[in-house]
């Protein structure tokens, strides 16, 4: 029975998921960006540098 009892006081926040780790997909490149420069860990640099590289429009030559 003690296990579940966080998740009745946990408010459900759009921008987080089921363990709490941040959302990428509805954030903006700025906020990325951002998110990319304060990130510590690899594993968190690695997901926001995969996901700004899907986002950020190439740079195609006219």
């Amino acid at each position: 029975m003690a296990a579940g009892q966080n998740q009745r006081n946990r408010k459900n926040d759009p921008m987080l998921t089921k363990t709490g780790k941040a959302r990428l997909g509805p954030l903006n490149v700025a906020q990325l960006t951002k998110l990319m420069e304060s990130a510590t860990q690899p594993k968190i640099k690695d997901k926001v540098r995969r996901e700004l590289s899907k986002r950020a429009p190439l740079a195609v030559p006219a």
